[in-house]
C-alpha cells in the first residue's frame, strides 16, 4: 500500500538536496565556467526561481566547449594557411594588390580584420547568384547534384524527413551508386527526424554520412546548444552554396503555419568555392573521423568567371573570438550612408546594440527587418523588445508580413554585404557553428538592397507611437524574454 506520509516526510530532505545541488552549480558557474556576468546571473536566477526545472534546463543548455580545440589543423595545413594569408596581407599593406572592384579597395580594413581575426582569405574571381526563393534554390541544388562528375559535399543544420528531405537523400543515393564520392553531414539535433535507418540505402550505395554531435544515449541528446547551424553544399569542388535555407517542405513555403518562406542563399562560382569546401572538410573531419586532408578543397580546377570579392567567415563556440559578430560590428560602425539588416531573430549583446545606435545617431539610415510571426516564442518577444529600444535612436524597423522571414543578410552603403547562417543573436554569436559569405561588389550589394526594398512593400513599419501603445501583456512577455536573453 502506498504510504503518502512517508513520501511527504522525505520532501524536506529532497528540497535540501536540490538546494545544495543548485548552490554547487551556482558556485561552478561563477568560479569555474567563467561565463559573462549577465549569463551567469540569468542561470543563477533560473536555478533558484525554478528549482528542479532550472536544473534540467542547465543540464541540457549549458555545456561549455569553449576551451576545446575541435577543428584541428595539421602543422602543414596551419603553415600553408598562415603563409598564404600573410602574403596577401602584406601585398595589400604594401599597395601591391590588384583589387577587382572599387568596393574591395575601399573596404580593405574590413578585409584585413577578417584575414587576421577569422583567417578568411580574399578571393576575387567569383560569380555570385543570389537566391531568395526556396523552391528555386532546391531545384538548382538538385540539378547541380545530378550533374556532379566527381564529388558532392552537403551540410545542412536541418534535413526534414518529408518528401523534400527524402528527395535530397534519393538524389544523393543515385550519385553514390554512380561512383561519385558523396558526403552528407547533418546536425544530430536539427535533423533529428533523420535516422541511420533513413540513410541505410544511401550508405549501401557507397555514400558517406555523419551526424554532428550525436547523442551518447540514443534519443537523448544532451547538447541543445553548440549545434552546427551551417548550410553548405559544394559540387565537384567547382560550385558552392552558402546561406540560410534548410531542407524541408516548410523552406519551400509549403507549411501552412509559416506560409511563404523568405530566405536568402548564395550560389558561388570561383575560388571562393574552395574556402566553402575547406569549411565543410574541417567539419566533416571532426564529425566523421575520416582522415581527409584540407588541401583536398584546393585540388579542383577553379571556374573563374567573375570579379566579385568574397571572404568566407566562420565562427563557433570552440573559440571565444566571435568572428562573425566582429564582422557585423565592423560593417555597422564603418557605414557612412546605409545599413540594411534582415534577421528572424534579433537578440544582440550590448556591443551590437550600441553599434547600431551609434550608426543611427550619426545619421546613417539603419533599417532592420524581422518576421511578423514567431517560430520560437521567447526569442520573438525578446526580438520585439530590442528593436523597440532601437526606435528611440532613429533606427527604422519593418515587420515582414508575407509569410516568415528567415534571411540573415546585411548590406552596407550599397557596397558590401553578408549572406549566411548567422542571425543577429547571442546564440549565433556564441553557441552555434556558423558560416557567412562577405561580398565586396556594389552590383551584388545593389541586388540585395533591391530585395530589401521589395520586401518593405510586404512589411509594415513599426513606429515609436505604435510601439508605445503595445499592451501590458506584450510588455510582460518582452520583460521576461529579455531577462532570459543570454540563454536564448
Amino acid at each position: 500500500m502506498f504510504d503518502y506520509n512517508a513520501v511527504l516526510a522525505r520532501i524536506p530532505y529532497l528540497l535540501t538536496a536540490l538546494g545544495t545541488v543548485n548552490i554547487l552549480i551556482a558556485l561552478a558557474i561563477i568560479f569555474l565556467e567563467r561565463k559573462n556576468p549577465t549569463a551567469s546571473l540569468a542561470w543563477i536566477m533560473i536555478l533558484f526561481l525554478l528549482p528542479g526545472i532550472g536544473l534540467v534546463l542547465y543540464i541540457f543548455l549549458s555545456q561549455n566547449i569553449s576551451r576545446q580545440k575541435m577543428f584541428r589543423l595539421t602543422k602543414y595545413e596551419e603553415d600553408a594557411i598562415d603563409g598564404a594569408l600573410a602574403s596577401q596581407i602584406k601585398e595589400i599593406g604594401d599597395n601591391e594588390f590588384d583589387f577587382t572592384t572599387v568596393e574591395a579597395k575601399r573596404w580593405k580594413d574590413m578585409i584585413k580584420l577578417n584575414q587576421t581575426y577569422a583567417k578568411a582569405f580574399l578571393t576575387q574571381d567569383n560569380r555570385l547568384f543570389i537566391m531568395t526563393d526556396g523552391a528555386h534554390m532546391f531545384d538548382c541544388l538538385i540539378d547541380d547534384i545530378r550533374n556532379a562528375k566527381r564529388s558532392i559535399n552537403i551540410m545542412f543544420f536541418i534535413v526534414k524527413n518529408d518528401y523534400v528531405g527524402r528527395k535530397l537523400i534519393e538524389e544523393l543515393t543515385k550519385k553514390a551508386k554512380e561512383g561519385i564520392e558523396t558526403r552528407l553531414l547533418i546536425d544530430a539535433m536539427g535533423s533529428r527526424q533523420i535516422s541511420s535507418f533513413d540513410l541505410a540505402g544511401f550508405k549501401r550505395a557507397g555514400g558517406k554520412c555523419a551526424f554532428f554531435f550525436p547523442p551518447k544515449i540514443k534519443y537523448l541528446n544532451m547538447k541543445l546548444n553548440y549545434r552546427n547551424h551551417r548550410k553548405i553544399a559544394v559540387i565537384d569542388g567547382e560550385l558552392g552554396y552558402i546561406g540560410g535555407f534548410n531542407i524541408g517542405k516548410e523552406y519551400l513555403g509549403q507549411k501552412k503555419r509559416f506560409g511563404y518562406w523568405r530566405d536568402t542563399h548564395l550560389k558561388v562560382l570561383g575560388s571562393g568555392v574552395q574556402d566553402i569546401n575547406a569549411r565543410f572538410l574541417l567539419d566533416w573531419r571532426f564529425a566523421s573521423k575520416e582522415n581527409v586532408v584540407l588541401s583536398e578543397a584546393y585540388y579542383s580546377e577553379v571556374i573563374s568567371v567573375g570579379i566579385s570579392g568574397l571572404q568566407i567567415v566562420s565562427s563557433g563556440p570552440d573559440s571565444q573570438r566571435e568572428e562573425i559578430k566582429r564582422c557585423y560590428m565592423k560593417m555597422i560602425t564603418s557605414a557612412r550612408k546605409t545599413v540594411f539588416i534582415q534577421t528572424p531573430y534579433f537578440v544582440p549583446d550590448a556591443s551590437i546594440l550600441e553599434s547600431l545606435k551609434m550608426a543611427a545617431l550619426a545619421g546613417v539610415d539603419v533599417r532592420i527587418m524581422i518576421p511578423c510571426k514567431p517560430d520560437h516564442m521567447f526569442v520573438y518577444w525578446a526580438t520585439y523588445s530590442y528593436v523597440g529600444e532601437l526606435l528611440n535612436s532613429g533606427v527604422r524597423v519593418f515587420i515582414y508580413e508575407n509569410g516568415f522571414l528567415h534571411a540573415k543578410t546585411v548590406v552596407v552603403d550599397g557596397e558590401i554585404a553578408s549572406i549566411g547562417s548567422a542571425n543577429f543573436d547571442m546564440r549565433s554569436f556564441k553557441l552555434n557553428f556558423e558560416a557567412n559569405a562577405v561580398i565586396y561588389d556594389a552590383a551584388e550589394a545593389y541586388k540585395l538592397e533591391a530585395v530589401f526594398e521589395s520586401d518593405m512593400l510586404r512589411s509594415r513599419e513599426l513606429t515609436r507611437t505604435a510601439y508605445r501603445k503595445r499592451s501590458i501583456l506584450i510588455r510582460f512577455k518582452e520583460s521576461i524574454s529579455r531577462l532570459l536573453s543570454d540563454l536564448l
